[in-house]
């Protein structure tokens, strides 16, 4: 894995790999072939030249230590990096080296170079959002009909589904998703400037070069190129923000429903995951840590990126630099979260009997809002809303089911047949629309954005 220690639990080894010392260096490397390329398409420099460029721009031929330090020497990437390589140029063609990173700047490399990286990063974000889809669904589907205590303040409240959780954890990651989509297709845009901006080096041929440098790296074309203008690339960010947040809290959700007095799920476990070095009993939810400790970290990211957007003019002093190590934190911790929950769902093992058991376990106090409702209708809701309440004083001094004290009050009796009265602890008659919440929810994938 090329992830150190320190961040083996903070990425993935898809992301580590993708952020590692020789991706990111192969990326920096493959804007200046692409640039070399889309120069020679029209002309400004020699087809000879693009070729030769191309075939020394190979980040295993490069010292990643050496250049590591140049660059924290220089204070930017692109400047030891096209030394670097110009020198490896001009070895092969000495006439030929004058042609490296023709009218680029050195944060055109920085900025292309890690659009490249988020690219390829969105493919893996895409297909492990579409395992925890697909999970979440088919949870939804096979408990739409399994009854669980609603709890609200972390109390027990009136029934709901497990299918409706499910959904409606389904629809918040949907939502996320065509946020983050959009986040993408928004920032996946080329930069290309030059010295100031304008590509006044290559006169008038600037955008044509930048169309087919967008072209070589299948990026997006801006309409101009976007130096320190960062709201795209913070978009994005915030995206991963919301969504990493919205996975925090199936997370939450889910360890809570797996504490030992509780049980009423439990994640996929397996040889060395979510055991204990000292208490062989437990069985720990490593899925939700993971995901929740990023759901802490993000924000604070996410909030660090933004404080950097005020740059000056047309180069930033300090919050251009700031960028990088922000931006694959907050991607990789996104990553983590979202392979973590896709496993948690995939493997969730949803106990029905103990979330029956909690439920049954409230002696119908649960209810109270129907028997309110229910006498509501004949005596107005402020004096069903008394009676109740002194029942409920009555049902857990005497640990008694509410029904059972309901039935000895002729107030109630009065108004509240005998069959009525012993429905109303059956959970199935009160769950309302939770069904057609549950399908409502999971057709949100169906639903495209408003123009």
């Amino acid at each position: 894995m090329p992830a150190r220690l320190i961040e083996s639990l903070a990425t993935t080894e898809p992301l580590a790999e993708i952020f590692s010392d020789q991706s990111v260096l192969q990326a920096m490397l493959d804007f200046e072939a692409a640039l070399a390329r889309a120069e020679a398409r029209v002309g400004v420099i020699p087809e000879s030249a693009a070729r030769v460029i191309r075939n020394a721009a190979k980040a295993d031929a490069f010292d990643t230590t050496t250049l590591a330090a140049e660059i924290l020497r220089a204070g930017t990437p692109g400047i030891p990096l096209v030394k670097r390589l110009t020198d490896r140029v001009r070895a092969k063609n000495a006439n030929t080296a004058r042609y490296v990173h023709w009218g680029a700047t050195s944060q055109d490399v920085a900025d292309t170079a890690l659009l490249v990286l988020l690219k390829k990063a969105q493919s893996i974000l895409n297909s492990d959002l579409a395992r925890l889809q697909r999970a979440l669904k088919k949870l939804s589907h096979e408990h739409k009909s399994t009854i669980m205590l609603g709890r609200t303040l972390m109390q027990p409240a009136p029934p709901v589904t497990f299918g409706l959780k499910a959904a409606a954890w389904f629809a918040s990651v949907n939502r996320s998703r065509r946020h983050l989509d959009d986040a993408f297709a928004e920032a996946l845009v080329v930069q290309f400037g030059g010295a100031s901006g304008t590509l006044a080096s290559l006169g008038k041929q600037g955008v044509e070069v930048t169309r087919n440098l967008a072209n070589e790296l299948n990026l997006g074309v801006p309409d101009a190129p976007w130096h320190t203008q960062r709201d795209r690339l913070a978009a994005l960010l915030c995206s991963c923000g919301v969504l990493t947040g919205a996975l925090g809290k199936m997370a939450r959700d889910i360890s809570l429903m797996m504490q030992s007095e509780v049980a009423e799920v439990a994640e996929p476990g397996g040889q060395g995951r979510g055991g204990s070095s000292t208490m062989p009993h437990k069985q720990n939810p490593i899925g939700c840590s993971f995901t929740l400790a990023a759901a802490q970290r993000v924000p604070g990211l996410v909030a660090s990126f933004l404080s950097g957007m005020v740059q000056e003019h047309e180069r930033g002093v300090g919050g251009w630099q700031a960028e990088w190590p922000t931006v694959a934190s907050i991607i990789q911790a996104t990553g983590l979260a979202l392979a973590s929950t896709a496993e948690v769902a995939e493997g969730l093992s949803v106990h029905k009997t103990k979330m029956r058991a909690h439920l049954d376990a409230t002696e119908g106090l649960v209810f109270a809002e129907r028997a309110t409702m229910l006498l509501g209708a004949k005596l107005g809701r402020d004096v069903a809303h008394r009676i109740i309440e002194e029942a409920i004083r009555k049902n857990k001094k005497q640990k008694r089911h509410l029904v059972e004290v309901l039935i000895e009050i002729p107030e109630v009796t009065q108004h509240l047949d005998l069959k009525t009265l012993r429905h109303i602890e059956v959970p199935e008659e009160y769950l309302g629309s939770a069904e057609v919440f549950r399908k409502a929810l999971l057709s949100s994938s169906r639903k495209t954005k408003k123009k």
